[in-house]
């Protein structure tokens, strides 16, 4: 792989990652800063759904912090979330199970909290050798500091640190398809 080849996700081997958005974190979010970050999840999982690209949702020990917000719930489908005590996804065994079905090899990662459940399952991804794409409109910290420390620290682990948009525009590659008008209609929507 060239070391520009890695910055063009194919949207044939990626996957959406919805990490942990769930309703009893979501208090503890700057409120304008969650509104942003659901949106552009909102944005990211109906572009996949065009593209016919695979959603996993994940729960952080939903007994305690709940289940994924309302909004996006219904995202899971027929599969529901992955509940888990880990806070990287990747110490889940049903995490890597359903990556491992999917034969993906480039994870789009959205969710929170960044510095922690986010943050550690990127780790873990890029460990197992897949490719891991931080969108970083599409996640958030309850403190700006530990955003931006993410951001700095996946940049240093070999992430590619992106926005919705752009993974959006990447993984379409070119213009005049109908799934191109979708998509663009979804830009203006958001």
């Amino acid at each position: 792989m060239s070391n520009v080849s890695k910055f063009w996700p194919d949207r044939h081997q990626t996957v959406l990652a919805v990490i942990d958005v769930q309703e009893r974190l979501v208090p503890s979010m700057d409120p304008k800063v969650y509104q942003r970050i659901k949106s552009n999840i909102e944005f990211l999982i109906k572009t996949a759904e065009e593209l016919k690209i695979p959603v996993v949702v994940t729960e952080q020990y939903p007994k305690g912090l709940g289940h994924t917000v309302t909004e996006l719930a219904d995202v899971a489908g027929e599969t529901g979330a992955i509940e888990k005590l880990s806070f990287g996804c990747c110490g889940e065994p049903n995490f890597m199970r359903r990556l491992q079905e999917l034969g993906r090899d480039n994870i789009l990662i959205t969710g929170m909290e960044a510095h922690v459940c986010v943050y550690q399952t990127l780790l873990g991804l890029i460990e197992s050798g897949y490719n891991a794409y931080l969108v970083r409109d599409a996640i958030c910290s309850r403190g700006k500091i530990d955003y931006l420390n993410t951001l700095e620290l996946a940049r240093a682990a070999g992430a590619i640190v992106t926005t919705a948009e752009t993974a959006a525009f990447q993984l379409l590659k070119v213009a005049g398809s109908a799934e191109f008008k979708v998509v663009s209609k979804l830009v203006r929507e958001k």
